[in-house]
């Protein structure tokens, strides 16, 4: 990958979520750990050498509430519940075991990718209906926010697999308006930092992954800090944190 990387923007219209995430809040407000599960497959489970978005996000949150906004009696706990190769099926099937028996304040569902880079092993249809599915299960628990994250950018989705990618950003946003939940766009946003940015699909992919399907580590990275900036805005973080990116 190059070293002159270029500047990315984060616009406000995309990492944005519509609605509060109160669970969450309300968990900062007590003591002991505040636990956040991310559910995914290899993008969110880690790849290579690239340090998964999970373990960023738990840093930079517990380096928030440790610096930014004091929060001397928790501590952020992310459980990183990515499993390679997996889609909405398999990851419904496990959270009762991987999300629900740790009763987190707010899960992270990565969903979306395998049902179009692996299309042959799945049914679209049928991974669209277990999304619906699955948020249906989640949004049941009340001690719980929901993000939804759709597919990242990248040469593997957009080589023969473009107009499915859209069709299921498409799904995904629809599931989670239907549902009521939040949906985290990494797809606009890595495609704004492609189209608006000038980074090219060398610097958003992992160099040595031959499938050009994951992300680099500096993709990575900014999509952590994306969501960081995305999360506390909507526990009542104020612009003087240095941590909000949005433009």
């Amino acid at each position: 990958m190059s070293d002159n990387l270029p500047t990315l923007e984060f616009p406000a219209a995309i990492v944005h979520l519509q609605y509060p995430l109160e669970n969450f809040r309300k968990a900062l407000g007590g003591k002991g750990p505040v636990r956040i599960v991310a559910m995914g497959s290899s993008s969110t489970a880690g790849l290579g050498n690239v340090v998964a978005y999970p373990a960023r996000l738990e840093l930079y949150l517990r380096k928030h509430y440790k610096d930014d906004d004091l929060h001397k009696d928790i501590r952020i706990d992310l459980f990183n519940r990515g499993k390679g190769g997996e889609d909405a099926p398999q990851e419904v099937d496990r959270f009762n075991d991987d999300i629900f028996a740790d009763n987190p304040s707010l899960v992270l569902w990565q969903v979306g990718t395998n049902a179009v880079f692996r299309k042959e092993q799945f049914n679209f249809d049928e991974v669209v209906g277990k999304i619906a599915e699955g948020l249906t299960l989640l949004r049941g628990h009340p001690t719980m926010d929901v993000i939804l994250i759709d597919p990242q950018y990248v040469t593997a989705m957009l080589e023969d697999n473009a107009e499915l990618s859209e069709k299921m950003v498409s799904a995904i946003r629809t599931a989670a308006q239907d549902a009521k939940v939040n949906l985290f766009p990494r797809w606009a946003l890595m495609r704004h930092w492609h189209a608006y940015n000038n980074a090219t699909f060398e610097q958003l992919l992992a160099a040595d992954d031959e499938l050009k399907l994951h992300q680099s580590d500096w993709s990575t990275m900014h999509v952590a800090r994306a969501l960081r900036s995305a999360i506390l805005t909507k526990t009542g973080v104020t612009q003087r944190c240095p941590c909000l990116i949005t433009t």
